[in-house]
C-alpha cells in the first residue's frame, strides 16, 4: 500500500514495495516522538529495522541491505539508490534514536558491531537477543557435578547395553545432556530425536532420582500433544517414567496472561530440574528469551529440533543460530571427562567441528529411520543447495519409467493424471474406512496422503488445489454433500487450540460413521480420540494444507505444489520441510525453474546471535 502523504526519503522505497505503509508510519512516528531532528539516512534505517522484524529478522545487516532487503519480485526495487553504509552508520551512531533523545529516555534503536558487520536493531529485540546470549553463555560456563560411572550406568539402564559395532550418537546425546546445563539436540526427520528424548528422561530419573521434576513443552499445542504421545508410549511400553511429565505449550508452561505478560520470569522461576522444548525451530527469539529468564541456573535445558526446517513466523531463527554458533565455535572449550567416558566415543567418532560443537552443547543426529534413501538423498541435496543434483534425482515422469526409482518425482503442472489418480484413490480409501465406522483404518487412510502448498490462496495455494481436488473426487467418485452437513469420509483440519476437547491447531481428523450418528476421530499415537462433530469449534475440510501447517506431521505420500519461480515464499527451507513430511513417496508438481529457484533461495533472517556483539553509541 502506498502512503499518499509520504513525499520524503521513504517514498521511493514504499513505491518499490520494499517498505509497506506500516513500516513508513512507524518510522515517522518514532521520529516525531523523539523530539529530535532525524537525518534521512537514520529515518530510512529505522523503517528498515521495522521491516526486518515484520519479515522475521531481529536486525538489519547494514552492509548487505542492497542484497537482502530488496524485494526480489519487484523490478522497480533494483533501481533504488541506497545510501553509503559508512555514512548511514555514522549518522546512526550520532542519532538521538540510538544515544537518547532530548524529550526523554527514548532510545528505540540499537546499533552494534559484529563479525557480520554493523547491525541495527529495534532495541526491544536487541535486549532480548543479548539476554539469550548472556544466559546461555552463563549456563555454558559451568557443568553439572556428575560422576562418569553413574552417568554410564544410567545410560545403560535407559538405552540398554552399548552396540559393539561402534558409538551411538543417541547415547552420546544422553551423555551430553547429563553433563551440560544446555543441550541442543538437532537432526532431520526420522533421526530419532524424540526417541532419544524419551530415553534421556529415563536416564535422568536413574541419575537424579525418581522424583526428578520434568517440564515438557513445544511452541504449538499440536507439537506438544505429539511429544506427549511419544513420551507416553515409551513410558507404557519400554521404561515406566515415574515423573509422568505432561507436555504443554511454551506459553502455558510460562503462564501466559491475557495482556501478553507471563507469570514466570526472573522473579518467579520454573520449578523443574529438566526442561525439554520440542520443535524449537518454531520458537521465536521473544519466547526463547522469556523461557531462559524463567529457568533456574541448575535446570538442565534440552532444545530439540531440525534447524533446516521452516522457522518461526515471528522474528528470529534461534535453533539455527545456536547450531551454527556451536559449529562455528573457534575457542578452546573442552568436553568434560564425564562426557568422554559415558559417551564411549573415540577421537575419530566426531569431526573436529563436531567436537567443538559438542563442547558448546550441540549434537546433531545423522542416521535417518523414517524414509527411503531417495527421499533422504533429495533432502540432503536440497540442504546443500545443489539444484542440479536435485533435478537429477527427480528428473522425468518416472511413473512411465518402468524400473526407475519412483520414490521422488517431478510432475509437469499440465500433466496431473498420476496426481489425480493418487488423490482420488486416497479419498476413496478414506470414504470406505469412514463409512464402515473403522476408526483405526480411517485415521490410517487419512495419513496415507496429503497435498502441501506454499500459499493459502490462489491457483497454486490451498484454496485453488482444494477446489481442484473436490472436482476430481466429484467426477470420479460421485458428488459429495454440498450443504455444509457433516459426512462420513470428510477430512478435517483444526484451526484453533481447544484445551477442553484436547484438540489443537493443526490437528487432522476424519468424520466416520458411528452407528446411526457420526464421530470425528483423531489419531493419538496408538490410540484414537473420538468426539462428536458438534464438539468441534474451529475446523475446516482439509483436502490440501500449507507446508507451514504440516510441520511435525508425517504422511506415507505427499504431493508438493510449487508456486512460480519468482514467488517470495519459495525457499530451500520450504521445499525441505515439504519433502521430509513423506515416508515413502513424494510428487513435486512444478517446473524445473521453480525447483531450481527453491533450492537456490534460502530464508534470509538477519540475526546477531551467531556472533559476539559490541553496542555502538548506546
Amino acid at each position: 500500500m502506498i502512503v499518499a502523504s509520504e513525499d520524503g526519503v521513504l517514498a521511493p522505497f514504499n513505491a518499490a514495495g520494499v517498505l509497506t505503509a506500516s513500516d513508513v508510519h512507524v518510522a515517522r512516528r518514532v521520529a516525531r516522538l523523539s523530539g529530535a531532528t532525524v537525518d534521512d539516512d537514520v529515518l530510512l534505517a529505522t523503517a528498515l529495522a521495522v521491516r526486518a522484524v515484520r519479515t522475521g529478522s531481529t536486525c538489519v545487516q547494514l552492509d548487505r541491505i542492497g542484497e537482502t532487503i530488496v524485494d526480489r519480485s519487484d523490478d522497480e526495487s533494483g533501481t533504488l539508490t541506497w545510501p553509503p553504509v559508512d555514512r548511514m552508520v555514522r549518522a546512526l551512531a550520532a542519532s538521538e534514536l540510538v544515544t537518547g533523545s532530548p524529550s526523554g529516555p527514548l532510545k528505540p534503536l540499537a546499533l552494534a558491531e559484529s563479525d557480520d558487520g554493523p547491525l541495527l536493531y529495534l532495541r526491544k529485540y536487541f535486549r532480548q537477543e543479548q539476554s539469550v546470549r548472556q544466559i546461555l553463555d552463563a549456563r555454558a560456563a559451568g557443568r553439572p557435578d556428575v560422576d562418569a560411572a553413574a552417568v554410564s550406568t544410567a545410560i545403560e539402564a535407559s538405552f540398554g547395553a552399548a552396540d559393539d559395532a561402534g558409538y551411538d550418537r543417541q547415547r552420546a546425546a544422553a551423555a551430553l545432556a547429563a553433563t551440560s546445563w544446555t543441550t541442543v539436540l538437532a537432526g532431520g526427520p526420522g533421526t530419532g530425536k524424540t526417541y532419544t528424548v524419551a530415553r534421556i528422561l529415563a536416564m535422568m530419573e536413574e541419575l537424579l532420582g525418581a522424583d526428578v521434576r520434568v517440564g515438557l513443552c513445544a511452541p504449538t499445542g499440536r507439537a506438544a500433544a505429539q511429544l506427549q504421545t511419544v513420551i507416553g508410549e515409551y513410558s507404557r511400553t519400554h521404561h515406566k517414567l515415574h515423573s509422568d511429565p505432561k507436555a504443554v505449550t511454551v506459553h502455558r508452561l510460562l503462564g501466559s496472561r491475557p495482556d501478553g505478560t507471563f507469570v514466570r520470569g526472573a522473579g518467579n522461576r520454573l520449578p523443574f530440574d529438566v526442561v525439554v522444548v520440542d520443535e524449537t525451530s518454531m520458537l521465536p527469539v521473544t519466547m526463547m528469551c522469556r523461557l531462559l529468564e524463567s529457568l533456574r541456573s541448575d535446570t538442565r535445558l534440552i532444545l530439540v529440533g531440525d534447524p533446516h526446517q521452516l522457522v518461526s513466523v515471528e522474528a528470529g531463527a534461534v535453533l539455527a543460530d545456536l547450531v551454527d554458533r556451536g559449529l562455528g565455535a573457534v575457542d578452546t572449550a573442552e568436553l568434560p571427562p564425564a562426557f568422554e567416558t559415558a559417551a564411549s566415543i573415540g577421537d575419530g567418532d566426531f569431526t573436529d567441528d563436531e567436537r567443538a560443537a559438542l563442547a558448546h552443547g550441540v549434537i546433531t543426529l545423522r542416521r535417518g529411520h523414517r524414509f527411503g534413501n531417495r527421499i533422504g538423498d533429495v533432502a540432503e541435496a536440497v540442504n546443500a543447495g545443489d539444484a542440479e543434483r536435485v533435478l537429477e534425482l527427480v528428473a522425468g515422469d518416472s511413473d512411465a519409467q518402468g524400473g526407475a526409482d519412483r520414490t521422488v518425482t517431478l510432475v509437469d503442472p499440465d500433466e496431473l493424471d498420476s496426481v489425480r489418480a493418487s488423490v482420488v484413490g486416497w479419498a476413496g480409501d478414506l470414504a470406505d474406512a469412514a463409512r464402515s465406522g473403522d476408526a483405526s483404518a480411517a485415521v490410517a487412510a487419512l495419513r496415507s496422503h496429503r497435498v502441501l502448498c506454499a500459499h493459502r490462496i490462489g491457483r497454486f495455494g490451498v484454496a485453488g488445489w482444494s477446489r481442484r481436488i473436490l472436482g476430481w473426487i466429484g467426477d470420479d467418485l460421485g458428488a459429495r454433500p454440498m450443504d455444509g452437513a457433516w459426512y462420513a469420509g470428510e477430512p478435517l483440519l483444526v484451526t484453533a487450540n481447544d484445551r477442553a476437547q484436547e484438540v489443537y491447531n493443526g490437528d487432522s481428523g476424519v468424520v466416520i460413521a458411528d452407528g446411526d450418528s457420526l464421530a470425528a476421530v483423531f489419531e493419538r499415537g496408538d490410540q484414537v480420540k473420538r468426539l462428536h462433530p458438534s464438539q468441534l469449534g474451529d475446523v475446516v475440510p482439509v483436502y490440501a494444507m500449507t507446508i507451514h501447517r504440516s510441520q511435525g506431521s508425517q504422511f506415507s505420500e505427499v504431493t508438493v505444489v510449487l508456486p512460480p519461480a519468482d514467488a517470495e515464499l519459495l525457499t530451500r527451507e520450504l521445499l525441505y520441510t515439504a519433502i521430509t513430511r513423506a515416508r515413502d513417496r513424494v510428487r513435486i508438481v512444478g517446473t524445473p525453474d521453480a525447483l531450481r529457484a527453491a533450492v537456490g533461495r534460502r530464508v534470509a533472517r538477519a540475526s546477531g546471535l551467531r556472533t559476539q556483539l559490541r553496542e555502538v553509541g548506546g
